[in-house]
Formats: C-alpha cells, sequence, structure tokens
C-alpha cells in the first residue's frame, strides 16, 4: 500500500497539522511516512501546503507530481492542484470556501462544508479537523482513534481546552465520508 496526499490552503487554516497528524497516526498503525511542508513568507493568508505519504513499504522520495488524494482548502489549492491528482485518486473539496465542483470524471469527489461544520461546534479554527475527518473516513488507511490519539499528543497544553471540539470536527468531517 502506498498513498500520497496533498493538502493544501492558505496560512492559518492549519494545513501542516493536518498533515503532521496524518503522519503521526501512520507511525501508531506501523506505517512509514514523510511530510514535506511548503508555505509561503506570509504568518497568514499565504499558500500553505503539504505532502504526506503513507506506506507499507519504504518511501523512496517525500516528493510527488501526481498524488493519489488531495484536499483543497480553498480555491486556488483546487486549482493549483485538483489536475495532478491520479486517475481514480480522491478529492476532498472544502465545500465552505470552493464553489465550483471538480473538472475530474475520473475521480472520487467529496464535498465537505468543513468551515460549515467548524462554526457548528463552536470555533471556525477546527475546519481543518473536518477536512482531515473526511479523509480519513473517505480512505480509512488510517483509522480516525489514531488520528485523534496523535491530537491528543500534539495538541500544547494551552489549546487542551480544543481537544473535544477537535475531536467533534473530526467525526463529523469523518460522518460526510460515510454518507456518501
Amino acid at each position: 500500500m502506498h498513498e500520497s496526499v496533498i493538502m493544501a490552503g492558505f496560512g492559518g487554516q492549519g494545513i501542516l497539522l493536518m498533515g503532521q497528524l496524518l503522519c503521526w497516526a501512520g507511525m501508531q498503525e506501523g506505517l512509514r511516512v514523510t511530510w514535506m511542508p511548503s508555505y509561503g513568507p506570509e504568518m497568514r493568508g499565504g499558500t500553505a501546503n503539504c505532502t504526506v505519504m503513507l506506506s507499507s513499504e519504504r518511501i523512496g522520495s517525500p516528493v510527488t507530481h501526481h498524488p493519489s488524494s488531495l484536499v483543497a482548502m480553498n480555491r486556488a489549492s483546487l486549482d493549483k492542484f485538483e489536475d495532478a491528482v491520479k486517475p481514480g485518486g480522491l478529492l476532498i473539496i472544502n465545500s465552505s470556501l470552493v464553489e465550483r465542483d471538480s473538472q475530474r470524471s475520473d475521480i472520487k469527489v467529496f464535498r465537505v462544508p468543513a468551515n460549515k461544520i467548524a462554526e457548528e461546534t463552536g470555533t471556525l479554527q477546527v475546519a481543518n479537523m473536518a477536512a482531515l475527518g473526511a479523509y480519513v473516513g473517505a480512505k480509512g488507511i488510517v483509522s480516525l482513534e489514531s488520528v485523534m490519539a496523535a491530537l491528543r499528543r500534539m495538541i500544547p497544553e494551552h489549546r487542551k481546552e480544543l481537544l473535544a471540539v477537535n475531536e467533534t470536527a473530526l467525526r463529523q468531517g469523518a460522518g460526510v465520508a460515510a454518507e456518501n
């Protein structure tokens, strides 16, 4: 098994954290992982993406030009990476911020209202968790429980009060994937 995923959006959306959590979950489940971030110099609002590889075999390179999956948290990310997804791959679109549909008919597409889910939990800060939950629910490569264990491990002490709302967003995102 070999999965490559690009998670992309703008700075401040928690894109890099999504990738880190996926890697930690993969490691907990005995997979080999890589995480390669890419971001602009801006603190917020600039581009941010990361590539994550999860594999049962050795990973030759952390770079992919044709990922198996894409999580697009904004329109610019969808426009930039959509065509690169392998045929038969997966596309998660944050439908709260991206109005257009996929231009592809050869991939599976999930439109996830990540920002709406986050707002319903009480904080927009967890939109990334809703999207990550949808990805995990759709792919099934790692369990949602492993992602939540990684979150509990990684969340800073001064953010522990957000743990429950993050877990709620993860579950709701996975629920959206299960409905499709």
